[in-house]
């Protein structure tokens, strides 16, 4: 188990480290985009050590309370449709980057949660937002609004089925 944690976490150094290199590599070849690529990293990383503690500290206190059982009651492998239902709409109510979701997918994948109503969670949370169609209401009408709303609903959670099920086999064949 250590020793697959090491692999994990040296390969994961790796990449951070190849990525590094290439960007070192690129700016020496485009000088003028120094400047805004420190700028972004620094406004990237700034808002991300001031989201993220208030982020863990909520799942942590999620992950005292919220029994595993609950978890996989409602976003579970059987809570089928219903547990997708919850998923778009738990995906809907955040606002923020995509990236404070993923430490929470995390968690409830351990807690018992199906990939397939993660897939649907992050999928909603990108896609889908109650200012958002709002916005789309006024500009672009209410059928549009309605259409893609419905669309973007219907094949997250293809999607989602899709994902977990490729998952599943490339595990199945991984284990033989």
């Amino acid at each position: 188990m250590k020793q697959n944690l090491k692999k994990k976490m040296l390969k994961e150094s790796l990449l951070v480290i190849v990525l590094l290199i290439m960007s070192a590599i690129l700016l020496m070849f485009f000088p003028d985009k120094i400047k805004p690529v420190v700028s972004t990293a620094q406004n990237y990383f700034l808002e991300m050590a001031l989201v993220l503690p208030a982020v863990m500290i909520l799942m942590g206190l999620f992950a005292v309370f919220v029994p595993d059982k609950t978890v996989t009651y409602y976003l579970g492998k059987a809570s089928g449709i219903k547990g997708m239902l919850i998923a778009v709409f738990l995906g809907t109510l955040p606002t923020g980057p995509l990236y404070i979701a993923f430490p929470m997918v995390s968690m409830w994948l351990k807690k018992g949660a199906s990939i397939s109503n993660m897939i649907v969670f992050l999928s909603a949370w990108a896609c889908i937002k109650i200012p958002q169609e709002i916005v789309e209401l006024q500009f672009l009408g209410f059928k549009f609004m309605l259409l893609r709303l419905s669309l973007t609903i219907v094949f997250v959670m293809i999607m989602g089925v899709v994902i977990e099920r490729i998952i599943k086999l490339s595990e199945a064949k991984v284990k033989l």
